[in-house]
């Protein structure tokens, strides 16, 4: 299939999916099995971790979108031009490591993956439509976005771009719509932590790109319990460091 006509297509598949029910997202992979001529990178990237290996902290709410003091390991992001950026306001530091992966975390994406808690906190059935997220009417996404549940919802359009799709056949099912719509974009696993997890123990996951920082959370949610990268066909392709953060970007080799 030459380049424009898969273009092409994706963007067909990306406006029907735009008014697609959550059981017409189903029917159109499997109406479509083919898919893109090119394969998406599927790919983890600006993913803190402690010292002691936490990714998330206890006790998510929604004044604790990370659990208690989860926000800690992500303060190599907040000082950078690209967060300040992405909330409308100037400053924050241009160029430097933090910057350029901040940067890097972001680029290039046409389908997003998050796990149920990642979308926000609320737990069970949903009991109406008033949760959209934690990031208001227009979410930093402006692409599609596979949320994993085990609770059907109808697909919930947001501003610019953003649509979030709720999916309950699990990370094969999410990665599969996620491929259709991403075009010759990569596919980023935005978390959470058990999401990673379920997606690196599955083989599914090509690229990841770690914040280690030197935060001690003593308990939370541990990124590798059960990974074993090793044997999973990981190296450590590229490490940079900065005040806050060293930066390790493994790929499958």
């Amino acid at each position: 299939m030459l380049l424009g006509s898969n273009l092409d297509f994706s963007g067909i598949l990306h406006a029907r999916i735009g008014a697609a029910t959550g059981q017409e997202q189903k029917e159109l992979y499997y109406n479509n099995p083919e898919g893109n001529s090119r394969m998406s990178k599927v790919r983890v990237a600006g993913f803190g971790v402690s010292l002691d290996g936490f990714s998330a902290g206890i006790e998510q709410s929604l004044y604790a979108p990370i659990g208690k003091r989860g926000m800690e390991i992500f303060q190599w992001f907040f000082h950078t031009k690209t967060y300040c950026s992405m909330h409308g306001r100037g400053g924050g530091t241009i160029g430097d490591v933090d910057d350029q992966f901040a940067h890097r975390a972001r680029e290039n994406f046409g389908a997003f993956i998050l796990g149920r808690n990642m979308f926000g906190p609320v737990r069970g059935s949903w009991p109406d439509n008033s949760w959209k997220g934690w990031w208001g009417d227009n979410p930093p996404f402006h692409a599609p976005v596979f949320i994993l549940t085990h609770h059907e919802r109808e697909p919930l359009v947001m501003e610019d771009g953003t649509t979030f799709y709720f999916v309950t056949g699990g990370i094969e099912e999410a990665l599969a719509l996620a491929k259709k719509v991403a075009g010759d974009k990569d596919i980023k696993i935005g978390g959470g932590v058990s999401t990673v997890r379920q997606f690196l123990q599955a083989g599914l996951i090509d690229s990841l790109h770690l914040a280690s920082v030197p935060v001690l959370l003593g308990q939370g949610e541990r990124l590798f319990d059960g990974v074993d990268l090793r044997a999973l066909g990981f190296c450590i392709t590229e490490r940079k460091f900065s005040e806050y953060a060293t930066h390790l970007t493994l790929e499958k080799v």
